[in-house]
């Protein structure tokens, strides 16, 4: 399996809703054009669908997965143990700064989501954008050796 972007959500807010996209920019430096975080290390944070899957049948409820507050969520690629990596997708370039653990704002949406998010990456990693340019569902996703 190929892994890919899955989904795109840009937060106009801190707090705020979490709007999808089916395409977006990602600006070199400060994160996801229109995105309520920009600048820091936390410029993009990123989920994978296979882990929220699982965490889901864990719970006994299928949260959709725009409800960790994520900006993308990507599929066939291990997110776990991935600080100092870099991740391609499209023609852009994320290094991962770490994992991004849960908060209690995710017990507000299910009982039992912070908990089962918490072992092993489960809420995903962070990082910032290195190199910017266009995204867009579907764009393959992979590990690069930095640029």
């Amino acid at each position: 399996m190929d892994a890919k972007l899955e989904s795109i959500w840009i937060k106009r807010m801190k707090k705020g809703p979490m709007d999808p996209k089916e395409e977006a920019i990602l600006v070199e430096g400060k994160g996801l054009k229109g995105n309520a975080n920009q600048g820091g290390k936390r410029q993009v944070t990123l989920i994978e669908k296979e882990k929220w899957e699982r965490v889901c049948q864990e719970i006994g409820v299928a949260v959709n997965p725009k409800d960790r507050r994520a900006n993308l969520l990507v599929s066939g690629i291990d997110l776990a143990n991935t600080r100092g990596k870099y991740l391609a997708i499209g023609d852009t370039l994320i290094r991962i700064y770490g994992e991004t653990r849960p908060c209690n704002r995710m017990e507000e949406t299910q009982n039992g989501l912070q908990q089962a998010l918490d072992p092993n990456w489960r809420g995903g990693a962070f990082g910032e954008v290195m190199k910017g340019g266009s995204i867009k569902i579907g764009d393959k996703v992979m590990w690069m050796e930095k640029a």
